[in-house]
């Protein structure tokens, strides 16, 4: 009798010690452009380099972001791109805390104010769409949303993608990915 009360005071305080722990919200990035996995459309494949899509930015959307967070930043990265070293298709730094959504095509067009769009690894401010190489495997295109501890990063549109991507891991409180695949 007495080890089953002692069980069970044990797992009362088990309980009311989880009980008092924080809850944190998990960042959530979606797209209605692709799924997580699915292939991407012909809009969001580049236009030039022999790729014959739309080249507009992805929509996207998100939730759940730290309430200790003070600025938002996104990339698109291709990790299997034939160069050593990847491939950036889109920077963004300085994103308003409250902005929870970037339409299809935004890119260059209807951006929140104070963002900054860096120049990509096709050598062109802002969104470039997937192209790899014909015959590879189809390659990921990692989309990462950074919730940053800063106001603001200090970078111009001609910041270099590692000295951004070095500056956004140094300053994330939190990341959320989304991968698309595309290949040709």
């Amino acid at each position: 009798m007495f080890n089953l009360l002692k069980t069970c005071v044990l797992s009362l305080a088990v309980v009311v010690l989880f009980a008092a722990l924080p809850v944190y919200a998990q960042m959530n990035l979606t797209s209605e452009s692709f799924k997580e996995g699915e292939v991407l459309d012909l809009k969001q494949v580049f236009n030039g380099f022999g790729c014959e899509g739309m080249n507009l930015s992805p929509q996207l959307s998100w939730s759940g972001v730290p309430e200790t967070a003070k600025s938002l930043a996104l990339t698109i990265y291709d990790p299997d791109a034939p160069t050593g070293s990847g491939w950036w298709h889109w920077l963004i730094v300085n994103m308003p805390i409250d902005t929870t959504v970037l339409g299809e095509g935004a890119s260059g067009r209807s951006m929140p104010d104070g963002v900054i769009e860096i120049e990509n690894d096709y050598g062109a401010v802002g969104f470039g769409g997937a192209c790899p190489p014909v015959g590879d495997e189809p390659h990921h295109y990692i989309v990462t949303l950074f919730a940053l501890d800063v106001d603001a990063l200090d970078m111009s549109s001609d910041t270099p993608a590692a000295q951004v991507g070095y500056n956004l891991n140094a300053h994330a409180i939190e990341k959320a990915t989304l991968t698309g695949r595309y290949g040709r």
